[in-house]
């Protein structure tokens, strides 16, 4: 791939500036802090964008290089593939996504992977090279050749990782170290103590203990708890059984009220049938005295009757002869006298009057007798009425006593017939009995009760029970809570652990691969270069476990790479750096390199770049610098480069 134009509109302390770029050598020049490194950041975050993380730095690269005017935060750069695809990327910075548009100005953004946290992956998509790896193997920084320039231990160091690992800030037994620091701090051993794995099996076991005993009492629930419902079955059924006898009871209550009317009635016919007897009895007297009475009224009547009779038969005859006397005196007695005898007259209207009320006394005798006699009679016809309505009041309740019987006898089976239907599915079947007998059924009922009354008693035993033990059950759900908590903490702590022995495992397998099989291709590489950009003063590297790096004096022998000056140091590590380009990605990846050559001398410097303008052959070279020395020595060379002053 090549970058052919970038324009800053606004990035750090560069504005509207745009840069075209040419295939092969592009040198950048300008004095320190001129901005060539903000121009190759740039290049750097519109490719992947910018992170407001400072990862490791003093100050974020969004926080460096945002503008602090408040002023557009962007720009556009414009490359094609080594397919001849050409792309145009324009990158607002304050957003996380930038807008990728192909040849025809179209816009592909969403033609790419997009990650929530990185955003729009469409370069790692097209060259398979992420950020990281970007700048530690086609990014060499002025940093690092400063670092390399003070510390010969350190650059050393990362060109033995890059043998060893392909990566230079990777190296094998450091990472296999800190792997193994990290399982034994993060996990421990069978044989550690006090560290994550060892705590947890130490708690496991005591929550195991705890729960082992709590669960006695998890058992003893089941226990109780099945007590408890065969219990409350039993109850169940008892009170039904109980509910049965006590409607068979009020049933036999009913039929008692009902045999007791017929009882009362009967005894009501008795005493009726007793006042009937007693009152046909007084009737019996009353018609016997009365029929006395009545011959003995009728005896007297005709005795007074005759004797009225002769009374007045007797006045009569009187009478006649005290008119016949009154009739001679007057005719034959003197006057003086004949008006006497007048005065018998009244005599005997008075004697008559006399003899007439002792008659008249005598017939009221009889007739109080007689009056008597008929309130006899109206006794007895009262007393008939009596016996009559004592016989229909009989005939009433015998008919009652008949209708109430009947209806018994047909209620009676039926009644009970329901009953035992209603209860037959509820209780047991031999409980379903017939029962006539009112105090046996007043036994079966107190029976009951007082089982149900022992139950109940047993039941509050087992709810005490149930009581004190929940607070042990609720320490058995927090141990097993806590179990369960422990056992997934050990198993993220076994599968953690399987997971760096399987990381182990890849690395000692990439390790031994690198060894085998991209070490030597790299070492061979790496020889190749180290011999054009040293004038052929090395010709061959080596590397092993034992010794590390090695080069090979034109003598034969070998020297290890710490043993040499550091500037030697710092052309194998770029040589090494360049040798691993091709290996990275399908593409073609550019080279960029920032004051990489400011500690050469100007034979080596000679050496690199005629490497360089070999390698720009195939691939776009940045070269950034404060110093001539590089143009001077590519016109010297006679070579084809793009010069860009800023």
């Amino acid at each position: 791939m090549k970058i052919n134009n970038i324009k800053i509109n606004n990035y750090g302390k560069i504005k509207n500036k745009e840069i075209n770029f040419k295939n092969g050598i592009n040198v950048i020049y300008g004095k320190n802090e001129a901005g060539k490194s903000t121009i190759l950041n740039f290049i750097y975050n519109t490719f992947y964008g910018i992170s407001k993380n400072k990862k490791g730095k003093t100050i974020s690269d969004y926080e460096k290089f945002k503008p602090q005017d408040g002023e557009e935060f962007s720009g556009k750069l414009e490359y094609e593939l080594d397919n001849n695809d050409k792309f145009e990327i324009y990158r607002d910075f304050n957003k996380k996504n930038p807008k990728i548009f192909n040849e025809n100005s179209e816009d592909i953004s969403k033609q790419f992977n997009i990650d929530k946290k990185m955003g729009n992956e469409f370069f790692y998509d097209q060259t398979k090279v992420d950020e990281d790896l970007f700048i530690s193997t086609v990014g060499i920084l002025q940093k690092e050749a400063e670092l390399e320039k003070n510390n010969q231990n350190f650059l050393v160091q990362k060109l033995a990782n890059l043998v060893g690992t392909g990566e230079d800030n990777v190296s094998y037994k450091r990472a296999l170290d800190r792997i193994n620091k990290k399982q034994l701090d993060e996990v421990g051993t069978d044989r550690s103590r006090e560290k994550p794995i060892n705590i947890v099996n130490k708690k496991i076991e005591e929550l195991e203990n705890k729960k082992n005993k709590l669960e006695e009492y998890q058992n003893k629930k089941y226990e109780i708890a099945e007590e408890e419902n065969n219990l409350i079955n039993i109850q169940e059924e008892l009170k039904n059984t109980n509910n049965y006898f006590k409607e068979i009871k009020l049933f036999l209550e009913n039929e008692k009220i009902e045999n007791e009317k017929i009882k009362i009635k009967e005894n009501l016919i008795y005493e009726n049938n007793n006042k009937i007897n007693n009152l046909e009895n007084e009737l019996n007297m009353l018609n016997n005295t009365n029929n006395k009475n009545q011959e003995k009224i009728n005896l007297e009547n005709k005795k007074l009757e005759k004797e009225k009779n002769k009374m007045k038969k007797n006045l009569i005859t009187s009478f006649i002869f005290l008119i016949i006397v009154n009739l001679i005196v007057l005719l034959f007695v003197q006057e003086n006298f004949k008006y006497l005898i007048l005065l018998t007259i009244p005599i005997y209207l008075g004697v008559w009057k006399i003899i007439k009320k002792g008659i008249n006394e005598k017939q009221k005798i009889k007739i109080e007798e007689f009056k008597n006699n008929s309130e006899n009679n109206l006794e007895i016809k009262n007393i008939e009425n009596k016996i009559s309505l004592l016989n229909e009041n009989n005939d009433k309740l015998e008919k009652e006593i008949f209708e109430i019987n009947n209806n018994l006898n047909t209620k009676n089976n039926l009644e009970i017939e329901k009953i035992n239907n209603k209860y037959k599915n509820i209780i047991q079947e031999n409980n379903l009995i017939k029962i006539d007998n009112l105090e046996k059924i007043n036994y079966e009922i107190e029976k009951i009760q007082t089982e149900i009354n022992t139950n109940n008693i047993e039941l509050h035993k087992i709810k005490l029970n149930k009581e004190n033990i929940e607070p042990q059950l609720d320490k058995l759900a927090e141990v097993e809570e806590k179990l369960n908590y422990n056992k997934n903490n050990l198993e993220e702590l076994k599968k953690l652990n399987l997971s760096i022995e399987i990381t182990k495992e890849i690395l000692e397998k990439s390790y031994n691969e690198m060894k085998e099989n991209i070490t030597p291709k790299f070492t061979n590489n790496l020889s190749k270069i180290i011999s054009v950009i040293t004038n052929n003063k090395y010709n061959k590297i080596k590397y092993n476990e034992e010794n590390g790096i090695m080069v090979e004096l034109q003598n034969g022998d070998y020297m290890q790479i710490d043993k040499l000056s550091v500037g030697t140091i710092e052309q194998i590590y770029l040589a090494f750096r360049i040798s691993m380009i091709d290996d990275l990605s399908e593409e073609t990846l550019p080279l960029f390199l920032d004051e990489t050559f400011a500690y050469y001398d100007d034979e080596r410097l000679q050496n690199v770049l005629m490497f360089l303008i070999k390698e720009s052959q195939k691939r776009q070279i940045f070269i950034f610098t404060c110093s001539n020395r590089e143009k001077e020595i590519l016109e010297k060379l006679n070579t084809d480069f793009n010069f860009l002053s800023i």
